[in-house]
C-alpha cells in the first residue's frame, strides 16, 4: 500500500512504487489516492477525480493498481484504510510504503502508532530527509524492530512491527515543485501523508 494525494502523481511516485516491487519482492503495489489529506489545506488540491486519472494514467505497470478506495470507505485516515483493506483481504500480506519525507509530520498522523503495530513498513530516502528521518519520533520508538535492508524480501512475512529504510538512487520529483511550476499556481505545501 502506497497512500498519498498525488497532488499529481509523478515520475517519483513511480520510482518507489518500481524499487518496492524490485525489492521487497511484491506481487501487486496499491496507489491509495487519498481524497483529501487532513493535513493539509484544500487550497491547491486539484479534484479527486482528476488526481485518480492522473494516477492511473501514470502507473501504466502491471503491478500497481491505483485505488479509490479511501473516498468509498469515506476515511481521510490511513490507519482505518489499512484496519478496512486488512479485513476485506485477510490472506493478504501488506506492507505500507512511505517517503522519508513523511516522518517529519508521522506522530501528527491519527492513529501513528497503530499503523507501525498493524503492518510492516518500507521507507524510502528522500533527498534531505535523511537525517531528519533517522532522528523522528516514530523510528526511535520502534527503533528495535528495523530490520537491515538486504532482509528486504522478508519484510512482508515479518509480523509487525518490522520496518525497513531504503537508501538508494533518488528521484528529484515533487509534487510541490511541480504544482509551484505551473502557471497561476501558489507555492503549496508538498506532497505525502
Amino acid at each position: 500500500m502506497f497512500g498519498g494525494s498525488f497532488n499529481p502523481a509523478h515520475d517519483g511516485h513511480l520510482h518507489v512504487s518500481l524499487q518496492a516491487i524490485k525489492r521487497l519482492g511484491l506481487d501487486e503495489l496499491w496507489w491509495l489516492v487519498s481524497p483529501q489529506n487532513p493535513l493539509k489545506p484544500r487550497r491547491g488540491m486539484a479534484p479527486f477525480e482528476d488526481r485518480l486519472a492522473a494516477a492511473r494514467r501514470l502507473a501504466r505497470h502491471p503491478a500497481i493498481r491505483v485505488s479509490d478506495c479511501e473516498k468509498r470507505f469515506s476515511s481521510p485516515y490511513s490507519a482505518d484504510t489499512i484496519e478496512r483493506l486488512r479485513r476485506r483481504h485477510p490472506r493478504h500480506r501488506f506492507v505500507w510504503i512511505m517517503g522519508a519525507d513523511n516522518l517529519a509530520e508521522f506522530t501528527r498522523w491519527r492513529r501513528w502508532q497503530d499503523i507501525f503495530q498493524a503492518l510492516p513498513i518500507a521507507i524510502f530516502d528522500r533527498r534531505t530527509y535523511a537525517q531528519t528521518a533517522a532522528a523522528s519520533k516514530p523510528l526511535q520508538r520502534f527503533v528495535r524492530h528495523r530490520l537491515p535492508e538486504r532482509a528486504a524480501r522478508l519484510l512482508a512475512l515479518r509480523p509487525p512491527p518490522a520496518w525497513i529504510y531504503f537508501h538508494g538512487r533518488l528521484h528529484a520529483a515533487s509534487a510541490s515543485a511541480i504544482r509551484a511550476a505551473e502557471p497561476g499556481n501558489g507555492n503549496e505545501r508538498g506532497d505525502g501523508r
